[in-house]
């Protein structure tokens, strides 16, 4: 591969082991993460890439950091936002950046905030309070909101609630950057959808759920008032039966959305599938130990021949995939790292 990749990494700072955002050289031929420094976040539990990958942002005790991305891989803070909410759990960002959306987790809130030009944060243009009772349970029994992604069209922001087990269904006004509610997609009760990523033709989306563990693949057509989306498959996280300690935590395409790769805490494995683009339908390969503890996010490598497993219990570990023999091959040292919790690559000095 050519050029030059960092992969950013995001901890919690609650102890004051982690600074919040661990900065490291990606090695791509050899699978494996060189420290470069560390830069200061509250508590920095999710972060993600602008599109241009020129700009960097971050869940904090304050709202939203952002960061610009040097041609050198560093980092420097351009400023922060408040949600006015509970922190946050995840991020997205609209295809020409100039929208954010944060799902709180928390108090069931989604928050709408406009992206200024030079990539900092601007002002919050929306945000919605999720209202509603999921089934008595540990954890979903109210609102927590997951996952916020803009539909591949653009007409319309899907919102995982994994607290009352549905997606709900916003039509995006971009120019105002509000969102209105005009469809739900329903999962079933204790299934706590968690995360979802769209293929890049729009076709199709994948579901992951965290307590039923299994990924839920739908097709997807635009619509002028709704989308229309149908659920074509269940397939579960794991190989074998799950326990009741296992949660799926986080799904990635390989670059060429030829495999989809999906982690499993309590189980520690990583699971990958070949994905038929046609149908959209997976088939498991494998499900594999990943060598560590609580696998919260996986890093796929720009080369799509490696990943890393960001291990919440204080490690990183490396693999070579194997694709021809459906294996996980052991690439390198795991390395500590406290309290990791999501990981970017990107490619720099462009």
């Amino acid at each position: 591969m050519t050029g030059k990749y960092m992969a950013y990494v995001g901890s919690y700072s609650y102890t004051g082991k982690a600074k919040g955002i661990t900065v490291y050289d990606v090695d791509v031929e050899q699978g494996k993460f060189i420290y470069r420094c560390e830069v200061e976040v509250d508590n920095s539990s999710y972060i993600k890439a602008s599109n241009n990958k020129k700009m960097l942002y971050s869940i904090a005790d304050e709202g939203v950091v952002a960061f610009k991305i040097l041609q050198n891989g560093s980092l420097s803070r351009l400023n922060s936002a408040n949600i006015k909410g509970m922190r946050g759990c995840q991020l997205s960002t609209s295809p020409m950046d100039d929208y954010i959306f944060v799902s709180g987790y928390h108090d069931g809130k989604v928050t709408v905030l406009k992206l200024n030009k030079d990539g900092s944060v601007g002002r919050i243009t929306d945000g919605v309070f999720h209202k509603g009772l999921g089934s008595v349970a540990e954890r979903n029994f109210r609102p927590h909101v997951s996952c916020s992604r803009l539909t591949p069209d653009g007409k319309f922001l899907m919102v995982a609630d994994l607290g009352i087990d549905q997606i709900k269904v916003y039509r995006f006004d971009k120019k105002e950057g509000k969102i209105t509610q005009v469809d739900a997609v329903r999962s079933e009760l204790e299934s706590a959808p968690r995360h979802f990523i769209f293929s890049s033709d729009g076709k199709f989306f994948y579901l992951m759920h965290e307590l039923k563990n299994v990924i839920d693949v739908y097709s997807y057509e635009t619509g002028e008032r709704t989308p229309r989306v149908e659920k074509v498959q269940t397939i579960p996280t794991t190989g074998a039966e799950p326990n009741q300690q296992t949660a799926a935590c986080a799904i990635r395409f390989s670059p060429d959305e030829k495999y989809v790769f999906c982690s499993n805490a309590g189980d520690n494995s990583v699971s990958m599938y070949d994905r038929d683009e046609e149908t959209g339908m997976l088939t498991l390969r494998f499900c594999l130990p990943i060598s560590g503890e609580y696998p919260k996010d996986i890093a796929i490598f720009p080369d799509g021949q490696h990943i890393a497993s960001i291990n919440h219990g204080g490690s990183i570990s490396f693999f070579r995939v194997d694709y021809e023999k459906g294996l996980l091959v052991m690439s390198g040292r795991s390395i500590e790292i406290n309290e990791p919790n999501c990981c970017e690559i990107v490619k720099t000095g462009e």
